[in-house]
């Protein structure tokens, strides 16, 4: 799930991190739709070689869409999973290796999260249905207006969970969509895929994190591989980082928020369930011709450079006069490290340290402050220094006071700006809005789809200046209704309802208040502030908690049972005497199987997924464990405003008790759920033409038990072998105590300096900053002239029936969110502006007839046109070149992809525990 604003923060202080994709669409011809050869270079020109799919980011949006329409059936998902692994492919183009990871078993301490996530969408499911049918009623009682309701089984996202039937069916259809492609797919045939799917215990992006570390311990690795990771989670971020690799990025779908929603019973946008009044939906034109809106446009990728960011972190974090050797790496351990304390996925976030507070920066501060008198770095390899942890969060518990205060006082001022805005706003509300043509529109909403057509705007501005008239002027102290009209009796005394002032959740710990310690942990924990000894306890788990996150960003799972016991963190004030705190784990400890652990995440309402014998643990009064599964639970606002921000005050599953309870239940698993119960491992798919396809054929055919390294250079894979004659593959192994190093690896060249003396600046010259497009800074962006836009404007068929539409495209004629309208006579325009982008479609060279006399005699320079097709004859005699192994940014790589032109005709899969 990650850390809540962390991205929006890192985005904003480090801008040039981001760089926007260049996507190439598939083309149509003749009503075929031709798909793209992703064999061909990289139009981000940048080759990439491993591509890492978190696939839970995948399937959740696949299968239960917040901006379109949700699939139908499980059918309908599967190909909505297939369509945006291909489109991510064609984006990155991987040239070595797929690694695609599935959600398996989590360990004990994420599973505490699951656990809320999944009452909490049980509960918030239930409560909206009530809310629907029950103002659904009340708009049908009063006479309203409703669509007949759609009878349709509702989608339970739990289901998305390890040893569900949902959950095996898409790792089965995902092992068809491989050979699929491998078969089919020229982009592919050279590729090695890996497929982890939910039988292999480990969250997906943990999956792939211990795969690189693996990868990169073994002696053959190449420190210069170029990694591409995809997933939404902000935590994201700190692994790579933590993987120490110098060509390291992440690429992720752009958040646009606030996207308008229907509402859920009317359909139409603009306002919620609670809100709706069961009003007909208006005409959108006057025959309502327009009532089919425009295409919803597909969301855009971003990429994220790490090593970028590592050029901001090595520029933030580098310290003069340190009484040891600086060094950025281990700097960089140390800030990853500091991120735990504003939030992660297995503990909660200290109460002093908010992120959309500057906690980070603050840290940051105080860290380099204090950093001289620690005599060295925080971490090393994923192991804490808590003596060195001690001296921070001191620090950070000396301004925990005045931190409170200071959030106090910002939340006042925040509400008297907004109740003042509220105010101006009623003030200044006109008596009179026209409708039609003459409706006020927001700048740039002229041509949107709420916009109407009058079908007399003569009458419209008549009634409008008729209303004018026969108005009376209003005092500045005239009072006004709900819908902006004067009132006839003049000023009326509000009543409390209307009120500007919102009903607040009641504070009892006021931390801005002396005494705020012992308040909070009366309230939180119901103890004394005073037992020392409690508090002690709770520290103790804190910083357990914090040794097993850092070991598990960096060494794998220390132990899959512990987990943080408490609902809430403790202070900072309150980290005395860490040193000599045990941060040892139990070994040899074993996560649970899928079924055990849907029976410790899943709410009761969700039990239709499990065995019939084990939904009757969740739901019989008599039953041993029915503690765990409360039908109703508090959830505490933690001075937070909204329910999705509290905190879900659950019980926390005893793993003995409930071990004991199913041992029971055991013998009625059928044969299937036994399979679906059982732990796996990852799948390695190679095509027919693959280099390693002969090896292992030989393999089988002979039908060998001796086991046999891989040769790397046929897959890129290490350390993987050959068991026995059933394909089976193992992954390197290494003693439980052996310690990854955290460093890059030698060998490992530096990618080259991105950041200018300009990039250090937020803004430049009071010019918004916008991401560049592709990883090629210089690459600039094909528009058309001035003149020829109008050239266009004169050509484009303007007749009676376009009005505020008159730009509306014809159908099909969409790519993206460009779309290049038609010239009569004529086929559409040429491919000018496939890559031009809204912010410069107007920006371009001197117009003609500015330009000044020139002697052809001369050096004659270049007109628009001519300067705009030469930059595109440029642009591909450049990428011809880069495809030939000439300059791109990037070295050519030696030929390691087989270069063999043939098709495939099969596909191997093999398994690897």
């Amino acid at each position: 799930m990650g850390v809540p604003a962390f991205f929006r923060w890192l985005s904003r202080k480090y801008p040039s991190i981001i760089v926007n994709c260049v996507e190439e669409k598939p083309k149509e011809c003749n009503g075929v739709k031709i798909p793209v050869d992703t064999s061909k270079p990289n139009p981000n020109e940048v080759e990439f070689d491993n591509l890492y799919l978190d696939m839970n980011g995948i399937i959740h949006p696949c299968t239960h869409p917040e901006d379109k329409p949700a699939p139908k059936n499980e059918d309908e998902m599967m190909v909505a999973i297939f369509e945006y692994i291909d489109r991510l492919f064609n984006i990155v183009r991987p040239r070595r290796l797929l690694y695609m990871a599935i959600d398996g078993v989590a360990p004990r301490a994420k599973m505490n999260q699951q656990r809320s996530r999944r009452f909490r969408a049980s509960k918030e499911g239930m409560e909206a249905t009530i809310e629907k049918q029950r103002v659904r009623e009340e708009i049908l009682s009063k006479g309203g207006f409703l669509p007949p309701e759609e009878i349709k089984e509702r989608f339970d996202s739990n289901c998305i969970t390890p040893g569900t039937e949902f959950m095996d069916n898409l790792a089965k259809c995902l092992r068809y969509y491989i050979a699929d492609r491998l078969n089919n797919d020229p982009g592919w045939k050279n590729l090695t895929v890996i497929l982890s799917d939910a039988s292999a215990p480990g969250e997906g992006e943990h999956k792939i994190m211990d795969y690189i570390r693996r990868q990169r311990a073994q002696p053959n690795h190449d420190p210069n591989t170029h990694h591409c990771l995809c997933g939404a989670d902000a935590d994201l971020i700190m692994l790579g980082l933590a993987t120490h690799e110098p060509n390291f990025t992440i690429i992720r779908e752009e958040f646009k928020p606030n996207k308008p929603k229907p509402c859920g019973l009317c359909n139409q946008l603009g306002h919620e369930v609670k809100d709706c009044q069961g009003l007909p939906r208006e005409k959108q034109g006057e025959h309502d011709q327009f009532e089919e809106s425009l295409p919803a446009s597909e969301g855009e990728f971003i990429y994220i450079r790490l090593n970028v960011l590592r050029e901001y972190l090595e520029r933030e974090l580098t310290m003069a006069s340190l009484p040891f050797t600086f060094d950025i790496e281990r700097s960089i351990d140390d800030w990853v490290f500091m991120c735990f304390f504003v939030g992660n996925d297995f503990l909660p976030h200290l109460p002093s340290l908010e992120i959309r507070e500057g906690a980070i920066d603050r840290l940051v501060n105080i860290y380099k402050n204090v950093v001289h008198k620690t005599g060295g770095y925080l971490t090393e390899s994923g192991y804490v220094n808590l003596q060195r942890v001690q001296m921070i969060m001191l620090a950070v518990g000396e301004v925990e006071d005045s931190i409170f205060k200071k959030r106090k006082d910002d939340e006042e001022s925040f509400k008297r700006r907004q109740k003042e805005k509220r105010k101006r706003m009623k003030r200044d509300q006109p008596a009179f809005v026209p409708s039609g043509i003459l409706t006020p529109q927001a700048l740039g909403a002229r041509n949107s789809h709420g916009s109407q057509v009058a079908s007399s705007p003569r009458q419209a501005a008549y009634e409008m200046r008729m209303h004018n008239n026969s108005s009376p002027l209003t005092s500045p102290n005239t009072s006004f209704t709900s819908d902006g009209s004067p009132s006839p009796g003049g000023g009326i005394k509000r009543k409390a309802e209307d009120s500007d002032s919102e009903p607040e959740p009641e504070d009892n710990v006021r931390l801005w208040e002396s005494g705020w310690k012992q308040r909070y942990y009366k309230n939180k924990f119901d103890v004394d502030a005073a037992d020392e000894k409690f508090r002690r306890k709770v520290v103790q788990s804190y910083v357990e908690g914090l040794c097993w996150v850092l070991r598990y960003y960096y060494q794998g799972c220390a132990s899959w049972k512990w987990y943080y016991p408490f609902h809430y963190a403790p202070f900072a004030s309150d980290f005395e005497d860490i040193a000599d705190m045990p941060s040892d784990f139990e070994k040899g400890t074993r996560p649970f199987k899928p079924l055990e652990q849907l029976m410790g995440v899943f709410p009761a309402a969700s039990g239709n997924f499990l065995p019939p014998s084990w939904q009757k643990l969740m739901s019989d009064p008599e039953s041993s464990i029915i503690d765990f599964y409360p039908e109703d639970f508090a959830i505490d606002l933690n001075g937070k405003k909204y329910a999705w921000q509290g905190v879900a005050l659950l019980p926390f599953v005893d793993e003995r008790r409930l071990r004991a309870a199913l041992e029971e239940v055991y013998p009625d698993l059928t044969p299937d759920e036994t399979r679906r119960n059982s732990l796996g491992g990852d799948v390695l798919f190679v095509g027919k033409h693959h280099p390693l396809s002969d090896f292992l054929s030989e393999l089988y055919k002979t039908g060998s038990t001796e086991a046999v390294d891989l040769p790397p250079e046929l897959c890129h894979v290490f350390g993987f072998r050959y068991l026995h004659h059933s394909i089976n593959f193992k992954d390197p192994q290494f003693a439980e105590d052996y310690i990854f190093k955290a460093s890059v690896l030698p060998g490992a060249r530096k990618p080259a300096t991105v950041l200018k003396p300009g990039d250090w600046e937020k803004s430049s010259n009071g010019r918004q900053w916008r991401p560049q497009l592709g990883f090629n800074r210089d690459r600039r962006p094909v528009h058309l002239d001035q003149s020829a836009f109008r050239t266009l404007g004169h050509v484009m068929p303007r007749g009676p029936g376009g009005g505020p539409y008159s730009n509306a495209a014809p159908p099909g004629n969409y790519q993206g969110n460009v779309y290049r309208p038609m010239i009569r006579g004529q086929a559409q325009i040429p491919k000018l502006m496939s890559n031009m982008r809204p912010h410069d479609s107007w920006r371009g060279p001197t117009p003609l007839f500015h330009q000044p006399r020139f002697d052809r005699a001369a050096a004659e320079p270049l007109l628009p046109w001519n300067r705009m097709l030469q930059s595109q004859n440029a642009a591909f005699q450049q990428n011809q070149y880069q495809l030939l192994g000439g300059p791109g940014g990037y070295p050519p790589r030696r030929d390691d992809r087989g270069g063999r032109q043939v098709t495939h005709n099969g596909v191997f899969s093999s398994w690897h525990s």
